[in-house]
């Protein structure tokens, strides 16, 4: 999930295809619909990005009450209004009166904690949760922005890899190596196994061993222990941390034809990191665990054209090998690791389906 940040932004207006008193307010490559006349291109206003719960007197002032997802009607989620996709909230709130925009634009002053929008935090099932411990040598996974929202991260022509986005619940795997430990029979250096959720993982904890638990039946019933600490040991690495997605009917609505409520559990691993010489880097997944492990399928690797990501992150999904139903998005990434100024950290963005986000039914666990 992306992190929360409520801008003003400039906007570009386009008119709605389907309906005279409505417009489309643009912002990077979003758009969310607006009432006509409202906004010109050029105009900056304040928006709220999807997954953004909002304080009820901002709702009512919105004039969205019982309009917006969430058993509270207080989340904005993406929505098809008169047959365009709508992502976000673009508006002026009373609270910001007086407030230069074009400035705070240009600073990128996040307005949230001032209008009391939170960010919405996934219900966690019983089989993902369970009892923790403080894991300070973990190695944790970050929130990937929305290439949408920042369609600048990657420079045009840029080498990029493009791997297919998994509905389902990252697992995060990390090998502490045993300082000066003898290495097993196998060549397999000594050591320990954290396991945790992305959840979890950020707050510095890990779920203790339980062969009920979600994580830790993924993470033995795919060896991905012994994988990591074999990378351990070709690496010279004193922490290796696998991070894959855990799939299958019982974890999402998405299933790719596996079950996580039997030993069909579904795991493909989409990143690797490795503390050498005291420096944690990210490797290529593929490179390292092909054949060892399952990956998330690698759809396109080349230079980067943003139409080629929009057209990749629509579809069907090519996990199961059946198309059994439609694809969530994709995660581009460069070739060579780089730190990114348009984000302020990792270069790599997702880019999320349409038609997944407004599907029926679905289920956003973490």
């Amino acid at each position: 999930m992306s992190t929360l940040r409520v801008t003003a932004e400039p906007l570009t207006i386009h008119e709605h295809p389907n309906a005279d008193a409505l417009e489309l307010a643009q912002v990077g490559l979003y758009r969310a619909v607006v009432a006509k006349g409202l906004y010109r291109s050029g105009d900056v206003a304040v928006y709220i990005p999807e997954q953004a719960v909002l304080p009820a007197p901002l709702v009512d002032e919105l004039g969205l009450t019982g309009r917006l997802a969430g058993k509270a009607s207080d989340r904005v989620k993406a929505v098809r209004l008169r047959g365009e996709l709508s992502q976000g909230i673009v508006c002026r709130p009373k609270a910001l009166d007086g407030t230069d925009l074009a400035r705070a634009a240009a600073e990128g002053t996040d307005f949230a904690e001032l209008l009391g929008i939170t960010k919405w935090s996934p219900p966690i099932p019983p089989t993902m949760n369970g009892d923790v411990e403080a894991a300070p040598e973990l190695l944790p996974w970050v929130d990937i922005e929305n290439l949408q929202r920042y369609p600048d991260v990657f420079a045009p022509g840029e080498p990029v890899v493009i791997t297919e986005k998994l509905h389902g619940t990252a697992c995060l795997v990390t090998f502490v190596a045993d300082d000066g430990a003898a290495p097993s029979p196998h060549g397999e250096p000594s050591g320990r196994v954290l396991v945790s959720s992305k959840g979890f993982g950020a707050k510095g904890l890990a779920l203790k061993e339980d062969a009920r638990n979600l994580y830790w039946r993924a993470a033995t019933g795919h060896a991905v222990p012994e994988a990591a600490a074999r990378l351990a040991a070709e690496l010279g690495a004193t922490r290796v941390g696998v991070f894959g997605e855990v799939y299958g009917a019982g974890v999402q609505d998405l299933s790719y034809g596996a079950n996580a409520r039997s030993t069909e559990i579904g795991f493909a691993v989409f990143d690797v990191s490795a503390e050498i010489d005291g420096q944690v880097r990210r490797l290529d997944a593929a490179r390292l665990l092909e054949g060892v492990l399952p990956l998330v399928p690698r759809l396109y690797e080349g230079p980067f054209a943003l139409e080629k990501v929009l057209e990749l992150a629509s579809g069907r999904e090519t996990v199961s090998g059946r198309e059994l139903h439609l694809r969530e998005g994709v995660v581009v990434r460069p070739v060579t690791e780089r730190w990114s100024p348009v984000v302020g950290g990792r270069a790599i963005a997702k880019c999320v389906s349409p038609a997944y986000l407004t599907r029926k039914g679905g289920t956003e666990y973490e």
